[in-house]
């Protein structure tokens, strides 16, 4: 398959140096700076929350799926761990005390006006099955986005399908209502096989064309040491999906983060979760680049599992655009929206595998 010029320099920078052991960087591709949106299971999901509150001026929406509200753990650390995932009977986050924390971080900068939420659209799941993350912390979830202006008519929450804790594909992983490694089921709703990325693409972006049949475009494996350092929490390596009609052409393409859950990493789950869900064959078709950021399992306290920090086991700042992990992920989403280079340009290769 012939590559653009801007994917071919992976190629060539390995070949150039084949005792460098490193991935090939990560490629800028021109995307469209304004088209951003993110979505992420469990840890994934709080940290799509994050995201989006934080950088809510350059993100036009998110996908949470069983997950709680904007920095629900506070700086209590593992403290309110167990409310946060709803996992306390009848003592549910307060959405109010997370609106409040969220404005005063705007008011300080700290985070981008919420203004920026406004136009924002939110697409919210809770399985009925969910026996990690209950409903009553997606609720809070809900009440949150709306608490501080996302409009109600753009916040979709699907709360009815006897799904345990898991991201929904039309065919791959358990069956619907388990709880399970690696957290990816397929259930039917209504005689249909539910799709969930399908769905959030669809909220988000509106009109969103049928998914592909057959990949046009490629996985990619980039150095993510590039933008994180390991006391991150993150991972060396990480994860894109580039269709075809994204690979550096000229078209402005959007880009979507797809955060995984805790033990989900492909240190964990191999390509379960950016290579088996269903966002690469809806990406394919609606000019939509995919990163898959990656944590894994770590030393640093409190993170055995590979989860992202939606409770400080990094820092402090860990829902702020200073926090390590929102400062690396956006770093890598400026990358894809940046122009191609001149070293890019004049590389042209074939055969780099899908």
């Amino acid at each position: 398959m012939k590559l653009s010029s801007s994917l071919a320099a992976s190629a060539i920078l390995l070949a150039a140096a084949p005792w460098v052991h490193a991935s090939p960087p990560l490629p800028a591709l021109g995307a469209d700076q304004n088209a951003t949106s993110v979505s992420g299971l469990s840890s994934g999901a709080f940290m799509a929350v994050q995201y989006q509150v934080a950088y809510s001026n350059s993100v036009v929406g998110a996908g949470v799926v069983a997950g709680g509200p904007y920095y629900c753990a506070a700086n209590g650390f593992l403290a309110y761990a167990a409310i946060c995932m709803g996992q306390v009977p009848f003592v549910p986050p307060n959405p109010a005390l997370m609106a409040s924390a969220a404005r005063s971080f705007a008011d300080a900068g700290q985070i981008d006006p919420l203004t920026g939420l406004n136009k924002a659209r939110i697409y919210v799941f809770s399985g009925t099955r969910d026996t990690v993350v209950y409903q009553q912390a997606v609720n809070a979830t809900v009440s949150f986005f709306k608490q501080v202006g996302v409009d109600k008519s753009n916040v979709q929450y699907v709360n009815n399908v006897p799904a345990g804790h898991a991201l929904l594909t039309p065919s791959f992983g358990n069956p619907c209502a388990d709880n399970a490694a690696p957290y990816i089921s397929h259930c039917t709703v209504q005689q249909q096989a539910y799709d969930q990325a399908g769905a959030i693409f669809n909220h988000i972006y509106g009109n969103a064309r049928p998914p592909a049949s057959n990949l046009s475009g490629q996985i990619i494996k980039f150095n993510q040491r590039e933008f994180a350092k390991a006391d991150s929490g993150m991972a060396e390596d990480a994860f894109a999906y580039v269709p075809k009609a994204c690979s550096g052409s000229g078209n402005a393409c959007k880009v979507h983060v797809a955060f995984h859950g805790c033990l989900q990493s492909a240190e964990s789950v191999q390509d379960d979760f950016y290579g088996k869900t269903s966002y690469n064959a809806w990406a394919d078709t609606n000019n939509i680049i995919v990163l898959y950021p990656q944590v894994n399992k770590s030393d640093i306290p409190f993170n055995p599992n590979g989860c992202w920090d939606w409770f400080g086991y990094t820092d402090s700042n860990y829902a702020l655009k200073s926090g390590q992990q929102m400062v690396a992920v956006n770093a890598m989403v400026k990358r894809l929206t940046a122009a191609p280079t001149s070293v890019q340009a004049a590389a042209v290769t074939d055969g780099v595998s899908r």
